[in-house]
């Protein structure tokens, strides 16, 4: 159920109720049942509830009394009058927590299939690539392009369904006391090669003392830097400077990702951490999905993102909490 949607009408999680006439004109009784159906004025010429429903766009869930539009649940019945008319009610659905658990148990089933499936595909490519098979060159080439790109379908299909598992307030964070600095080089290291290909230099510059500790899920923050490298990868042109850094600010460690060059438009800028608007912009799915998950992340750690711009570059930045002095000691 849209939560802003509960806090801003009125009357929210009380039923509303209104009366059709035996001619089918409804009538409200308290405004709520319009409010519920997210309508400006109540569909006319109605028998039933269920028609009252259906013309607002809802579908029913089988067996049950519960209804659905884009992620609104909604309870609906209706009683017979004396005069021959009916007095209808709709009622939001209690309990949108185990709906999400479900939802996100569906996305995990649909995850397993598509990755497995993904997988079976990389398997058999870097066999046939483990030398023991003579391959004509052409051939070879083929099965790195299946290899390369399987790879890349297999990140999508994660952030999709990370996204879509943030989206419903379920993201998986195992938050621990620990030090930033191997989170940033894991994540330089692991795009270096990308970088080089693209001829961009791409360096990791750390203050000379040690940072403080943070309390968050390394991999999610590693993620979300490398969504930043790679963002910037994307727009850098051959012979531009990429730089990870990282300083304390008040209780937070900020981590930015600078790109030496062509600033964005501010129009672009002000979208950068939008899913959906950029992807339609762009038509492309795969960097504004990656970009609005590390913000998800970062703000299920406590933390949050930015992106700032001058003449001579652009700084993609987050910041995380700094672990309290009672947070739990990092295992050894």
């Amino acid at each position: 159920m849209d939560d802003e949607l509960r806090g801003t009408e009125a009357g929210w999680e009380e039923p509303g109720f209104a009366i059709l006439s035996r001619r089918g004109q409804p009538r409200e009784v308290d405004g709520r049942l319009r409010a519920h159906l997210g309508v400006e004025r109540l569909p006319e010429g109605l028998e039933s509830v269920a028609e009252l429903l259906q013309a607002a766009g809802f579908q029913r869930r089988p067996g049950t009394d519960v209804w659905e539009r884009d992620g609104r649940w909604l309870k609906a019945g209706e009683r017979s009058l004396d005069d021959g008319a009916r007095l209808v009610w709709t009622q939001p659905v209690e309990g949108d927590e185990e709906i999400a658990r479900r939802r996100v148990r569906y996305l995990g089933l649909a995850s397993h299939d598509l990755r497995g499936s993904l997988a079976n595909v990389r398997s058999y490519a870097a066999l046939l690539l483990n030398g023991r098979i003579p391959l004509e060159p052409k051939a070879r080439r083929g099965l790195e392009t299946i290899l390369r790109n399987t790879d890349k379908a297999l990140a999508f299909a994660q952030d999709f369904f990370d996204s879509s598992r943030a989206d419903l307030g379920l993201l998986m964070c195992e938050k621990e006391r620990q030090a930033i600095e191997p989170l940033l080089a894991n994540a330089v290291e692991h795009l270096l090669e990308p970088a080089g290909t693209a001829s961009v230099a791409l360096s990791l510059e750390l203050p000379s003392g040690p940072l403080p500790d943070v309390d968050v899920d390394g991999g999610r923050v590693q993620h979300a830097v490398e969504a930043f490298i790679r963002h910037h990868l994307l727009h850098a042109r051959p012979g531009e400077q990429l730089r990870v850094r990282a300083r304390p600010e008040g209780d937070s460690v900020r981590v930015e990702v600078r790109r030496d060059g062509e600033p964005p438009t501010e129009e672009d800028a002000a979208l950068i951490f939008t899913r959906e608007e950029r992807a339609f912009r762009e038509k492309k799915l795969e960097d504004p999905l990656r970009l609005f998950l590390a913000l998800q992340e970062v703000e299920a750690l406590g933390g949050t993102v930015g992106v700032s711009t001058d003449a001579g570059g652009v700084t993609l930045y987050l910041t995380v909490p700094i672990a309290l002095a009672s947070s739990p000691t990092l295992q050894s």
